[in-house]
């Protein structure tokens, strides 16, 4: 088959998901807003130019990244969901030009902001499915009136829409998503590689004191702030405890929180990981904490269940599809330090809790969301819209 993506092509989340079609040996393309290096025997990588998307991105060199650099990433968010909309159609005639020499069966863009805006707003005589990931209707979609319009405009073409919720299907169709087109739930990297993220071979892994890891970074929608209090309450109960927060090494926001709750000694601000290296903290850490109050199906999320780590989330309806409180995880509001710290401090305590919802957790993963068993299905839905044999 031969593939477009439009997709960020320095997304590990784009990248597992591309990765299997190339593998397939399919003919695939991608067009990326960024500049990225990508180690895919990809047919062709075209670099689309949005305006006002890259400014302030931690891809872009320092000298470049101008006065966003400097603004609270929930700045930066709003600023780009008022300025980017503005280069759709710019954007969308590039795309156009490049995929017309290609002449692809299907064009699936991971995204609606602003991936999807682009691919729908290009009107190509092709299939065109687009990603939904877990904040494009809660987050971006009512942010303002044009983020709404192009949400709208964007469903609206579309011959098919993944999910990574049933949240965000039906949310999808009260935005305007024709009733009688293809709607599908898969998780948003095509599931889970459980030969990387799979529990410790040693149990004793998780024997050198408690552990816990916050995976998700810096986003505008994590309640960080909330994380690092509910932090501070929990060391001055358990001193020993230690926390890990990947792709958080050097960020300014990040080291803020760590000086004002006296952290110095607690927290340890990784870099960016690999899956591989991902897999490892999951394996070590006891709890996995994400404190967001927008989502839909963290990857995050599955990759710990999948490592046998306990979950502890924001309170969401997309995150109640797979934590059933007190059972496999504990659920929390975002925005409360205290409730987040008496439930780490449960779960540090109860290590019969964590041991079985590590058991339902990991057969959970198995059954809906191995990586290899999605993406069949995903393939067969692409030979379906496309009107091709699978």
């Amino acid at each position: 088959m031969r593939i477009v993506f439009l997709a960020d092509g320095r997304s590990p989340i784009a990248i597992n998901w591309i990765r299997y079609f190339c593998d397939q040996g399919d003919e695939v393309h991608l067009a990326s807003f960024y500049p990225c290096q990508i180690a895919l025997p990809l047919a062709s990588l075209k670099i689309i130019h949005l305006p006002f998307l890259v400014a302030g991105d931690y891809t872009v060199p320092a000298e470049k990244k101008l006065l966003s650099h400097l603004l609270p990433v929930q700045i930066r968010t709003a600023l780009r969901q008022r300025l980017v909309p503005y280069g759709i159609n710019k954007a969308a005639m590039e795309f156009r030009e490049w995929v017309q020499q290609i002449h692809p069966q299907l064009i699936h863009a991971l995204r609606i902001p602003y991936e999807g805006m682009v691919a729908a707003a290009a009107d190509l005589d092709v299939p065109l499915i687009v990603s939904v990931w877990g904040n494009d209707f809660t987050l971006h979609a009512p942010s303002t009136p044009r983020m709404g319009k192009l949400t709208r405009q964007t469903l609206e073409r579309l011959d098919g829409l993944f999910a990574d919720c049933q949240r965000d299907i039906k949310l999808a169709k009260a935005w305007g998503f024709p009733l009688d087109r293809s709607a599908q739930v898969f998780p948003g990297a095509g599931g889970v590689r459980r030969d990387i993220f799979r529990p410790p071979t040693h149990p004793a892994i998780r024997e050198n004191g408690p552990l816990l890891i916050q995976p998700r970074g810096i986003r505008a929608y994590v309640r960080n702030d909330v994380f690092f209090q509910a932090i501070a309450k929990v060391q001055s109960q358990i001193p020993e405890l230690r926390v890990i927060c990947p792709a958080m090494a050097g960020v300014k926001e990040a080291l803020g929180w760590v000086k004002k709750y006296h952290l110095e000694k607690v927290v340890q601000l990784y870099p960016r990981q690999t899956p591989p290296e991902m897999a490892k903290l999951f394996q070590q850490a006891h709890i996995a904490v994400s404190l967001t109050e927008h989502d839909g199906t963290p990857n995050t999320l599955l990759e710990a269940m999948a490592c046998g780590c306990f979950p502890i989330v924001g309170d969401l309806e997309s995150l109640r599809e797979w934590i059933t409180p007190a059972i496999n995880g504990f659920v929390t509001p975002a925005d409360d330090p205290s409730l987040a710290a008496e439930l780490i401090l449960d779960a540090f305590e109860n290590n019969e809790l964590r041991e079985k919802a590590a058991q339902i957790n990991v057969a959970l993963i198995e059954k809906r969301a191995d990586y290899f068993k999605v993406m069949e299905k995903v393939r067969q839905v692409y030979s379906a819209v496309a009107g091709v044999d699978s």
